[in-house]
């Protein structure tokens, strides 16, 4: 028999502070964190704005705040036999200094984990370069090989940093929080942290881990910047406009957030308290095309009806949507939704609270998680901020730009990434 699952304790940080209050001020209000970019030189690069928070801690540091802010609330303890997983693609200061050469011996260059990199133009990035990007989508287990990027000329320094390594980051952040469950990493891109939560959703109803701590971080940084930019998916005007006819594309930002989950029966042991459960997840792919989603966002239904499934088939209050303020995803994400809900979707307010956080990458699926919960906790809708004119295609309700109040008891978060990949979890209000 399935057990359930609760959500016992979270940590969050994104450039508009650390913890709850930051976002309700943020997020809930409909106020963008965009600004232009300090912690590295963005004149090569289309965009220069996205929504940091100033400087940037290395990753691990930033993975083992909200986490270690997360356990904390939920009263877990050094020690525990608790599973770490974490959504990453690693750290990518290392790898872009690896193709610049500045961490070769005798260079005067940043050293590794800054968390922030120099000002050398990307046109001095060797042509090998372009090929290196995230690992792909999938899972790996901490402890995995940790091997750097191979140049196919003559190495510019004998190897990357092992924080580029995804499966360190999740051995490093169980270390750092003392727990000594299984480890494991995952590269899925843009649907990492959410693939993250849901296969901890399944170990736990499933009897195999009685509670888990699932992570996700991305910290902006020059090589996604630059990849981004090359494909003409950022916004020009340093504004995201989700579902909105004049809509020009996405913006990053920071973002990392983690969440303590576990059995009904072991919270009820530890006695902890629940501020939510996760009654449903699924994930799926589409296979369309490596970077667009199915026009008729056939991924997200898959993905989304298989949670319902698992949550009983439970009417929904509010979607935070995968919103990403671009050409393509926009109206398949819109059609997707129709499909899923049928006569009710005009009832279902749905928001991309990216429009004010940034695209996270990576964290999108476990931040998102947590805007989700406080807006179930509050009853408050967080607005899409910036919207302007409607698009026909995108025809919902996207609560423009005003947080309204609203008695919310389920809700529905979605994400999507590069490759058709897809995911959907359901939280319900405790």
């Amino acid at each position: 028999m399935s057990r359930e699952v609760l959500l016992t304790g979270f940590g969050v940080r994104t450039a508009f502070g650390t913890g709850a209050d930051p976002l309700r001020e943020g997020v809930f209000d409909g106020r963008p964190a965009f600004a232009p970019i300090t912690r590295f030189d963005t004149g090569p690069y289309r965009t220069g704005v996205a929504a940091t928070g100033g400087g940037a801690a290395p990753l691990r540091e930033v993975l083992a705040e909200v986490a270690g802010a997360a356990a904390g609330m939920a009263g877990l303890r050094t020690g525990a036999e608790a599973a770490v997983l974490v959504g990453t693609a690693g750290d990518f200061t290392g790898l872009t200094r690896f193709w610049r050469g500045t961490d070769a011996p005798g260079s005067a260059g940043p050293g590794p984990s800054a968390g922030a990199t120099g000002a050398a133009s990307a046109r001095s990035v060797p042509e090998e370069a372009a090929s290196v990007g995230p690992v792909s989508p999938g899972v790996v287990s901490a402890g995995a090989a940790s091997v750097g990027p191979v140049s196919r000329g003559t190495p510019r320094a004998e190897a990357a940093p092992v924080e580029t390594v995804p499966a360190w980051q999740a051995e490093a952040l169980a270390d750092a929080l003392g727990l000594r469950g299984p480890r494991l990493a995952f590269t899925g891109a843009c649907v990492a942290s959410a693939t993250a939560v849901a296969h901890a959703c399944a170990l736990i109803a499933s009897g195999r881990a009685d509670i888990a701590v699932c992570a996700g971080a991305y910290l902006v940084e020059e090589e996604n910047l630059a990849k981004f930019g090359s494909g003409f998916a950022l916004s020009g005007d340093g504004m995201m406009r989700p579902f909105c006819a004049d809509r020009g594309g996405l913006l990053l930002g920071d973002g990392a957030a983690a969440v303590v989950l576990e059995s009904a029966e072991g919270a009820r042991r530890r006695g902890a308290r629940a501020l939510g459960a996760l009654t449903g997840w699924g994930a799926a792919s589409d296979a369309h095309h490596i970077a667009r989603p199915h026009p008729e966002g056939a991924g997200l239904v898959a993905a989304a009806r298989r949670a319902l499934r698992r949550a009983g088939g439970l009417r929904i209050d509010y979607v935070n949507a995968h919103g990403t303020a671009t050409t393509y995803n926009d109206p398949a994400e819109t059609r997707g939704l129709r499909t899923l809900f049928g006569a009710d979707a005009d009832r279902v307010p749905v928001s991309s609270t990216k429009s004010t956080t940034g695209h996270l990458l990576e964290a999108s699926g476990v931040v998102e998680l947590v805007i989700t919960l406080l807006a179930l906790r509050d009853g408050v809708l967080p607005p899409t901020a910036g919207f302007t004119a409607p698009d026909p295609v995108c025809d919902l309700d996207y609560v423009p730009n005003r947080p309204h109040k609203a008695d919310l008891r389920r809700a529905l978060t979605v994400n999507a990434a590069f490759g058709g990949a897809n995911t959907a979890l359901i939280l319900e209000r405790a």
